[in-house]
């Protein structure tokens, strides 16, 4: 205990006298941790987007008019079977063609250019627990015998299955490439900021190579010498993110609320637990750089 304070107030000690010094460590870590933190911020708005395309991901299995109820409801309970599948509807002829007519409002004419008739089939609807599973779960829908024999177009089975195949392709690969590309990214600012403030705390200990001259000559303890120096970095990186997370916290604030409502279909609520996790994250990167940059150099530059 008496050591934890003797470093608590030689880093308070450290920190007023090489105020410029301190200071320059302080904003490296708070602009970092910002930058960051906006990041990941970005990165979870930009994951309730994502998220919210593919959850309308579904399939569509066309059925033949000549379907019976028994194949129907064979098919259904192979369907509700299979992994990645959350649910299975039925939507009989007329339910599709009420459906069409309803999607229809603003061009009622084209109902009316059916003169009575009905072309569409009846369909079960499959909707994903796991959207990502759709080109497997497809294919084995079209390998099952029953959906060979009742499907609309027996000529070409996959004819029937309908989930947009080459748009469901092309978002699973954008999207994908999102994820990647935000994790890249907050990979490459971490490594950023440890660059910058290694730099910063190697300068702090430069300027203070005498004082660790003396306490080398009075057979001062490697760890009794890295004490002052990790909690100076600690206290550099606790009020650097503290700082990052009060500036999100405003700009939460006073700034999504704005954007929100310009954008209404942007998810910007990211909810309170979400945020809370947000900012822990940056306290204990903040904390974890500060004392990693500390000791990294401490030892590259001081050799203990």
């Amino acid at each position: 205990m008496s050591s934890l304070l003797y470093f608590l107030k030689e880093s308070l000690t450290g920190f007023t006298r090489n105020l410029s010094t301190a200071l320059g460590s302080i904003v490296t870590i708070f602009l970092s941790l910002l930058i960051i933190g906006i990041f990941l911020i970005g990165g979870f708005i930009v994951e309730n987007v994502v998220s919210s395309v593919e959850d309308k991901v579904s399939i569509s299995v066309w059925l033949s008019d000549d379907a019976s109820d028994s194949d129907i409801t064979t098919l259904q309970n192979y369907i509700q079977g299979l992994e990645g599948v959350e649910s299975v509807g039925f939507t009989t002829k007329d339910q599709a063609l009420e459906n069409f007519r309803n999607s229809m409002t603003s061009n009622p004419e084209i109902v009316d250019q059916l003169d009575g008739q009905n072309p569409l089939p009846a369909s079960i609807e499959v909707e994903l627990a796991d959207p990502q599973m759709v080109e497997t779960i497809a294919g084995q829908i079209q390998s099952n015998d029953t959906f060979t024999k009742i499907c609309d177009n027996p000529a070409d089975p996959a004819d029937s299955l309908k989930y947009g195949q080459k748009s469901v392709e092309r978002l699973f690969s954008l999207t994908n490439y999102i994820r990647y590309i935000g994790i890249a990214l907050i990979a490459l600012l971490i490594f950023i900021a440890m660059v910058f403030i290694n730099n910063t705390i190697r300068l702090a200990i430069l300027a203070r190579r005498k004082e660790i001259a003396i306490m080398r000559l009075v057979g001062a303890s490697n760890g009794f010498i890295r004490g002052p120096f990790l909690m100076e970095g600690a206290l550099h990186a606790i009020i650097g993110s503290l700082l990052a997370v009060g500036s999100l916290e405003l700009l939460r604030s006073l700034v999504f609320p704005k954007i929100s409502s310009a954008l209404v279909w942007l998810p910007l609520d990211l909810g309170g637990s979400t945020t809370f996790m947000i900012y822990a994250i940056l306290v204990v990167a903040g904390l974890v750089i500060g004392l990693l940059g500390s000791a990294l150099a401490m030892r590259r530059y001081l050799k203990v």
